[in-house]
């Protein structure tokens, strides 16, 4: 009998992979501004993809999480706060967001409360790499990203409408569940409304094979 998952003479389905993204998002009336990062060229995964910042969760991360939030359970908070830092060089602190250098997160941790989670990205069974994608949303400021230029070569604020204009032109690709966020933001007219977002998971059309499908921002 074949295991559970797989069918007779099929290849067993890829595992999806604990991950986290946050979305930073910040007030520029009308609506929000959304920190944004293009993925690089030479990136692993989805490159030249634009994205949220965010990644797998990591053996650190359940260190991180006890430390910062009391919990190990509290992984994913810490994996998008860390991946913040690596990959815009912006820390979400418990006095908000500053630039890296100015403020280190192990000395003033957020607080689960700054970053409630809005979503959940489990990719489809046909995709080589699967990803089980939590997303959080946190608080911007006027601070500036600073991508590491290793896995992300751009990083800007960007209204939701603007980025998905680009994506309809061709100018920017975007993987499902970053547009299908990205389509929620552009309907938020405050930060407090991207916080209280809940994005619920749609299956994605088209051909199993098309790119970016089901992929975590």
């Amino acid at each position: 009998m074949a295991p559970m998952g797989t069918f007779e003479g099929a290849d067993p389905i890829p595992p999806a992979r604990p991950a986290a993204t946050v979305v930073v998002a910040r007030p520029a009336a009308p609506g929000v501004e959304v920190l944004v990062l293009r993925r690089s060229a030479g990136s692993r995964f989805v490159p030249g993809f634009v994205v949220f910042p965010g990644g797998s969760i990591d053996g650190g991360d359940r260190a991180l999480a006890d430390a910062w939030f009391g919990s190990e359970d509290e992984a994913p908070r810490a994996c998008a706060v860390r991946e913040l830092t690596e990959e815009a060089g912006l820390a979400l602190t418990a006095r908000g967001l500053v630039e890296r250098g100015t403020g280190a997160v192990g000395s003033e941790p957020p607080s689960i409360r700054q970053l409630p989670e809005i979503g959940r990205w489990i990719a489809p069974e046909f995709l080589p790499v699967r990803f089980d994608a939590r997303f959080f949303a946190a608080l911007g400021s006027d601070v500036e990203p600073r991508p590491d230029g290793v896995e992300v070569d751009l990083a800007w604020w960007a209204r939701p409408d603007d980025v998905l204009g680009a994506q309809r032109s061709g100018e920017m690709p975007l993987a499902w569940p970053t547009l299908k966020t990205l389509e929620a933001l552009a309907g938020c007219r405050s930060v407090e409304e991207v916080l209280a977002l809940r994005v619920e998971q749609v299956a994605p059309p088209g051909a199993p094979s098309a790119p970016g499908l089901g992929a975590m921002p």
